[in-house]
């Protein structure tokens, strides 16, 4: 006899049943009326939830080893999204794997094309070259001490240092001939024929140092890291609306080629103005040449799996990407061909085509209900799974009515999230603690340049933090929620980064310590940021919203490299700064709701009213466990259905799998199904809302099962 198991969202659900068919227990011929938690098309009189190992075990263990007729046929009348489906294919199967490693490529390429400008514009101590002293015998150390003046940094202190702009005016010969030493009534005058470069720490002329960019140029760099994100602005914009229109797999493998374009006129550029449209080509690139794949890629895996494999992707192949970037520069030791080595791989992901499936949820949203099918069929042989056809027609019929029902209401825009006030509010909150996370990301990640020790050095430790400050989300943001971790790891990267102003000048060790220690706070904090986007927008609008607010990110990020180029004027400008703007961001992270466990909000209507049952002081690493023990006499003899019930705190109540936490790192709003389906519901609900119904009561007062808290159901 077979042992048939109802499952949801990938993971084992309670199932709904009647007082009828709760009093007779006893028998085998019970009928439920919902195979899934949640509002269904009709809700039964009197729900009750019943225990897995109970009432459930006896529907599953029908002779013959069939389900009967009564659930089959109300699972045929069930609509059906593609979350649905996905436990039949495989939820982490071998082509899922597959996948898996198919993103360690666009990995790499994001953090290539995002930091490759840092190792292409290096720049180390300049002075003006004086060419009376070439004859001299003297080396750069001796030359500087006669012909450049001594300046001292006012601002925040800082040891004297040689003027990078200018000489003093006067007669090096006889400066020579006479053994002057300088004072402070020699004049002086601009740099007149060119500037000296240390490269004992850069090893290499970069992009500045070949067109002296420096002084009255010294903004050429930071404005074409300013044009870098106005390009990701763009890419965004377009690339979004032609991901939405003809695929996610022919943008996927038109932003990597535009990549691949922008670094070949990179390195082939003569002027400052064709080198800033080469970083503008790959500000449109960086971001989707990842994103598209990565968001593609997890739409495919069961939601009880995607914290796995978002965090591993992303802490395994990003990290690597990072850190093994300023060695290759190191190698290559030259801004032109390190531009091409890092640029023109991007050019492979045409084989994407090939081998990488198109979003079934994308050509499902677009009635392509047969090429969606077919890759579900695919999914299903490499997997080994035996699928009924009539889930596939199943699915089929759903997504026409989804679309049909889609249709009939009026469109919702990103403007419905500042209609009401608590939803304002909440996004405005949300857009302004992305951008402050952006700021500081990006400013400290390109700060490892100012640390006084070796670019390559620092640059690569501080990428390795990445890989720990996924597994912390991994292990702790399902425990502790998301203001505390968001709260508590921008507080800390603003204590480490304000630390610095104590660390005298010569402890250079020291400073990048701490400065590494905040860049690894920051990490954590960046990958919760996208999360907490994805969860507090509703479905209706959600791509809408999460493009906005990451919009607002670019923005804010053109600020990051003036930042940083701040460091002209004093070395603790930067983290100064950036630690200030994490303080800020810790606070306005404080004033969010928590999502850990929440039911997500679909309509206008729930975000509004999401988390109004919440405090300022309710966080769930705080709260203590609820011991529930169901009823016993409403599930018969079994044993194990009179097992204690673990729960949390009520207002952090998990819900179902398929709309708890499951969005993360959504950038685009894959959502677009499950909302048509569930809007779909609502209106056969409503429709029928005269019927006398008496239904349980709300989510955070019910029995939870411990496992479905236990596991993690963020992607």
């Amino acid at each position: 006899m077979a042992n048939h198991k109802l499952k949801f969202g990938g993971v084992d659900n309670l199932a709904w049943v009647n007082d009828e068919d709760e009093a007779n227990s006893s028998s085998k011929d019970i009928r439920p009326q919902h195979s899934k938690i949640g509002v269904t098309v009709s809700s039964p009189p009197a729900l009750r939830i019943i225990d897995q190992s109970g009432s459930l075990k006896k529907i599953a263990d029908h002779p013959d080893d069939k389900l009967p007729p009564t659930l089959s046929n109300e699972d045929n009348d069930q609509l059906m999204d593609f979350d649905d489906v996905l436990p039949s294919v495989g939820e982490f199967g071998t082509y899922q794997i597959i996948l898996f490693f198919l993103t360690a490529p666009f990995c790499f390429f994001l953090a290539f094309s995002y930091f490759s400008q840092v190792f292409i514009t290096l720049i180390d101590v300049h002075t003006c070259h004086v060419p009376q002293l070439n004859q001299s015998g003297l080396n750069l150390t001796q030359k500087r001490a006669i012909s450049i003046p001594l300046v001292t940094q006012t601002v925040l202190g800082g040891p004297p240092a040689f003027d990078s702009c200018t000489m003093y005016d006067v007669d090096y010969e006889l400066v020579l001939r006479e053994g002057l030493v300088p004072n402070e009534t020699w004049p002086t005058t601009p740099c007149r024929n060119g500037w000296d470069y240390d490269l004992e720490q850069i090893r290499y002329h970069s992009a500045i140092t070949e067109n002296d960019w420096v002084c009255e140029k010294a903004g050429h760099a930071p404005l074409a890291q300013a044009v870098f994100f106005l390009g990701s602005i763009v890419g965004g914009i377009v690339l979004g609306y032609i991901a939405d229109r003809f695929g996610r797999i022919p943008a996927l493998i038109l932003c990597n080629l535009i990549g691949a374009l922008a670094g070949i006129i990179t390195a082939v550029s003569k002027s400052f103005g064709l080198f800033t449209f080469s970083r503008f080509l790959m500000g449109i690139a960086f971001d989707n040449s990842f994103t598209l794949m990565y968001i593609l890629v997890l739409e495919y895996v069961g939601p009880t799996y995607r914290t796995l494999v978002a965090n591993l992707s992303i802490a395994l192949f990003y990290t690597a990407g990072t850190t093994i970037l300023p060695w290759i520069a190191w190698g290559i030791s030259d801004w032109r061909m390190f531009s091409l080595a890092t640029s023109i791989p991007m050019a492979s992901a045409i084989a994407a085509y090939w081998i990488v499936p198109e979003s079934a949820r994308w050509l499902l949203s677009q009635g392509q209900t047969d090429r969606a099918v077919s890759i579900l069929r695919t999914f299903a042989r490499i997997n080994k799974k035996q699928v009924d056809e009539s889930v596939y027609e199943n699915l089929k019929t759903s997504t026409e009515e989804a679309i049909q029902a889609s249709s009939k209401e009026p469109a919702q825009t990103v403007l419905d999230l500042l209609r009401t006030p608590r939803l304002r509010r909440n996004t405005i909150l949300l857009t302004l603690l992305w951008a402050l996370i952006a700021v500081v990301y990006d400013g400290h990640a390109r700060n490892t340049a100012n640390l006084g020790l070796s670019v390559f050095l620092t640059f690569s430790v501080a990428s390795v933090t990445e890989l720990p400050a996924d597994l912390v989300l991994v292990f702790f943001l399902d425990r502790w929620g998301r203001r505390a971790l968001a709260f508590g790891s921008l507080l800390f990267a603003a204590i480490f980064s304000l630390a610095t102003l104590a660390v005298p000048n010569n402890q250079a060790v020291l400073t990048a310590v701490l400065a590494i220690i905040g860049r690894f706070c920051v990490n954590i904090t960046f990958n919760i940021g996208l999360q907490y986007g994805a969860e507090l927008i509703p479905t209706s609008v959600r791509a809408q919203g999460i493009a906005y607010v990451h919009i607002a990110g670019y923005v804010a990020a053109i600020v990051s490299p003036y930042i940083v180029d701040l460091a002209r004027i004093s070395p603790i400008l930067p983290l100064t700064i950036l630690g200030l703007l994490a303080l800020i961001g810790a606070i306005v992270g404080l004033m969010l709701p928590e999502t850990l466990g929440a039911v997500l909000p679909e309509t206008i209507e729930d975000g509004e009213n999401f988390g109004k049952d919440q405090t300022f002081w309710d966080f769930p690493c705080c709260q203590r466990p609820v011991e529930i023990t169901p009823d016993s006499s409403s599930i018969g003899e079994s044993p194990a259905a009179s097992a204690d019930t673990t729960a949390i705190s009520p207002r952090f109540a998990r819900g179902p799998a398929h709309r708890v936490n499951s969005l993360r790192a959504s950038i685009r709003g894959e959502g677009f199904r499950s909302s048509l389906l569930a809007r779909q519901r609502r209106q056969t609900h409503n429709a029928n809302e005269n019927e006398p119904v008496r239904q349980t009561t709300s989510l955070s007062t019910q029995p939870i099962d411990k496992r479905a808290l236990t596991s993690h159901g963020k992607p």
